[in-house]
């Protein structure tokens, strides 16, 4: 089959930008789709091709022309839900191909997604289940709603019933790699231009065994931590052997101590020449300390760590289970052994003027290298969804970039923003990695 796989193009809108004129909130990295790299990975037997409209937005008539798929997967995250639907219908006016959702969005709200214009959605790690369908649709379109475990068909104007199901090993398919040359054409584009940094992405755990309330990564996997095995991910590592840098896409790279270990010994004794980039808690980097010593030598150049907040009881409400006293710990740590910390805040539309001068304080008094500041946003499929739902105001999913309020703020709405970038600028002014 001729399979069409499509990362949607920039997207998202800006409060700050459309009422008040700041711009200077945009933060836009362009990485490569891994989502759909390891979906192309697991159809061996099919022509597929990845079509990545971030990079060539305007590509999508040349491929439904030239191409002529008969299946087109789309996949996207919450801010760019309205985008994968529109492009499905303008996809169903132009050709008769079978139209499939997935990614995180879809696995957490699929409900928004039963539209005419789907045929299919896959929720959860869509792997495997993707390639199920694929296989299933080879011999005809099924009236079977149970066709594939974890792909619903749609069923526009009735309410899905959602599928509860638990990722395993299985769902990996981990014998098959990532079909990362479907985008060497692309290759070039995926670097962070301020810091002349190429980036490729690699794989290794999916899920995380933590429950933060407003994290979305639970429906990935239905509640599961999964790991690669270390070969395989040695195996996808070597396969971007012109990519200097590595970046982890994993929620934890670190949710398995001991699995964790053996990966960093692993790679330094493979002679693998690369730096990394990954998430790792702040408690975890306090509890073992050598795992990180391992990391370093082998090539660990920097950590994304979830500080979130600096009260103790901003985390409780969270349940991000961790304290400030141990962010303090981690920062020093991480200090001491040279590794670079990328320092993940959020600030909450109830924030008053004191929230912004004690963040502002705490970082000016910390060596967090690069701070990136989001603003509290209620992801649909949440707990802090459910907690919050009755005071969100807006509801349209192109605000849900992490850096607009979808909720009513404390202060007046353009002194929020204001506070929000001179948040940004102040602590952006050394910032490296």
């Amino acid at each position: 089959m001729n399979i069409l796989l499509v990362n949607p193009p920039n997207c998202g809108r800006s409060i700050p930008e459309e009422r008040y004129g700041i711009t200077s909130l945009k933060q836009i990295f362009r990485g490569e789709p891994l989502a759909l790299e390891e979906l192309a990975g697991n159809l061996p037997d099919h022509d597929v091709r990845i079509l990545d409209l971030k990079v060539e937005p305007d590509g999508l008539d040349v491929e439904l022309d030239d191409f002529r798929p008969e299946v087109i997967g789309l996949t996207g995250v919450t801010c760019e839900a309205n985008t994968m639907l529109r492009l499905a219908r303008e996809i169903n006016k132009r050709c008769r191909a079978t139209v499939v959702i997935g990614g995180i969005h879809a696995s957490n709200d699929p409900q928004f997604f039963n539209d005419p214009a789907v045929d299919y959605i896959v929720t959860g790690l869509g792997r495997k289940r993707f390639a199920d369908l694929i296989e299933s649709l080879q011999h005809g379109p099924s009236t079977d709603d149970s066709l594939v475990p974890g792909v619903l068909r749609t069923t526009p104007g009735t309410r899905l019933i959602p599928q509860s199901r638990r990722a395993t090993a299985k769902d990996l398919v981990v014998d098959r790699p990532p079909a990362y040359h479907l985008v060497s054409g692309y290759r070039s584009s995926y670097r962070l231009e301020k810091l002349g940094i190429t980036m490729g992405f690699v794989a290794t755990a999916f899920g995380c065994p933590h429950r933060c309330s407003f994290c979305c990564i639970q429906g990935q996997t239905g509640g599961s931590y999964l790991t690669k095995p270390v070969d395989a991910v040695l195996r996808d590592i070597r396969m971007l052997d012109a990519v200097p840098v590595i970046r982890f896409v994993d929620a934890n790279t670190f949710g398995d101590i001991e699995r964790a270990m053996t990966l960093g010994r692993a790679l330094l004794e493979s002679g693998i020449k690369k730096q990394y980039l990954a998430d790792i808690r702040a408690d975890t980097v306090v509890r073992y300390p050598e795992l990180l010593r391992i990391w370093k030598d082998a090539g660990l150049r920097a950590v994304i760590i979830g500080f979130e907040e600096v009260a103790d009881a901003s985390l409780a409400a969270m349940q991000k289970s961790s304290q400030v006293q141990t962010n303090t710990e981690a920062i020093a740590l991480l200090g001491e052994l040279g590794i670079t910390i990328v320092g993940d805040f959020i600030i909450s539309p109830d924030y008053d003027e004191e929230d912004f001068e004690r963040l502002t304080t705490y970082l000016a008094t910390r060596s967090i290298d690069l701070p990136m500041i989001t603003v509290l946003t209620p992801l649909p499929g949440t707990p802090l969804h459910r907690q919050l739902h009755s005071r969100i105001t807006n509801h349209d999913l192109d605000y849900y970039t992490l850096t607009n309020a979808v909720m009513p703020t404390r202060l007046p709405e353009e002194r929020f923003y204001t506070r929000y970038v001179q948040l940004l600028a102040a602590s952006h002014h050394n910032a490296r990695l």
